[in-house]
């Protein structure tokens, strides 16, 4: 039976460093020391203002080629996973396809937010597993959100920061690396929790809903600090469960960056020590879809991953949306 290994893996973050003081200055209060205490957030970046999602989706991309020694014209699909698009109609995926030659893939994007990575690394999967014509299958998640910030609202600005990452995926024989099994849940009654809620059909684009700011991400409601350690613990557990491996064998857990203290819990709920999931959120902020990637990423390139490392993916985001995959590297 036909599996999918990960063969590749590539990020990009702008140029652009924003600075905690930069915030300090705009709000005219002290949001650094909170930041680096509670979240280790020191900078984030942010795109230029030529800059679009597709064009972060399109670095990530060519760096994830360079590893692979694979030119465009091989990859057969892309997938890309965005809250952030280009445009809401066509995909991103079609304005990356003709942006950097990938004249022979076929695309789309997906949305289920800051899970994204892990949704479109599962898709990417099962193309491969059900069907031979799929040789190389590239997933980017890629986030542009700071194009969707109210600069004067602290909660969401200070957060959030602009990335993407790639991975390219091809078929292995089953038994050897490759994926092992995963876990998709969805809590749709927080839908209207956190979100950016004006410009498609349920508020289309207005004066009426500029002036009410829809337009720009808005946390509307309060999350239970308690629900991604106690959603992340039991997904990761019954990933290893499905994957028939213990959670003692994870060698790394990349994680959605929104919170370093509930990725800690996590990892002490299940029993891991808290360096088996690799932060980056102090020098990069908050980068929703693209920030498991990005993790993975940094982790392949510091040599941090040998063959026959059992690997779990874990990422949550606005809808809720929750995915969870492990891979034998």
């Amino acid at each position: 039976m036909r599996n999918a290994k990960i063969i590749a893996t590539g990020s990009y973050v702008p140029e652009k460093v924003v600075p905690n003081s930069w915030f300090n200055e705009q709000l005219g209060e002290d949001v650094d020391t909170w930041l680096v205490e509670n979240l280790t957030i020191k900078e984030r970046r942010w795109m230029a203002e030529h800059q679009t999602t597709s064009d972060l989706c399109l670095e990530a991309a060519t760096n994830a080629l360079e590893m692979s020694g694979l030119q465009p014209v091989d990859i057969d699909l892309i997938i890309i996973s965005t809250d952030t698009p280009d445009y809401i109609s066509p995909s991103t995926a079609s304005v990356l396809q003709h942006k950097g030659g990938f004249t022979n893939a076929a695309t789309f994007d997906i949305n289920t937010a800051c899970a994204g990575f892990v949704t479109a690394l599962e898709t990417g999967t099962n193309f491969i597993k059900a069907d031979s014509r799929y040789r190389f299958v590239l997933v980017i998640g890629a986030y542009a959100m700071s194009r969707f910030l109210d600069i004067k609202d602290k909660k969401t600005a200070t957060l959030f920061a602009d990335g993407a990452a790639a991975a390219i995926l091809s078929p292995v024989e089953s038994g050897t690396s490759g994926h092992l099994s995963s876990d998709l849940r969805t809590k749709g009654e927080y839908f209207d929790y956190m979100g950016i809620y004006s410009g498609a059909a349920a508020h289309p684009a207005s004066h009426e809903n500029i002036d009410k700011k829809l337009h720009k991400l808005q946390f509307v409601k309060k999350f239970p600090k308690e629900l991604n350690p106690i959603m992340w613990t039991d997904m990761i557990s019954t990933v290893a469960k499905r994957g028939d491996f213990e959670v003692s064998d994870i060698k790394r857990a990349f994680m959605t960056q929104i919170n370093i203290n509930q990725i800690w819990e996590t990892m002490d709920n299940i029993g891991l020590p808290r360096k088996t999931a690799p932060p980056i959120m102090s020098e990069l902020g908050y980068t929703g879809s693209a920030a498991i990637g990005m993790a993975l990423d940094y982790s392949v390139k510091k040599g941090e991953l040998n063959t026959g490392d059992i690997i779990v993916f874990m990422g949550s985001g606005g809808g809720l949306s929750f995915a969870c995959s492990a891979f034998r590297w």
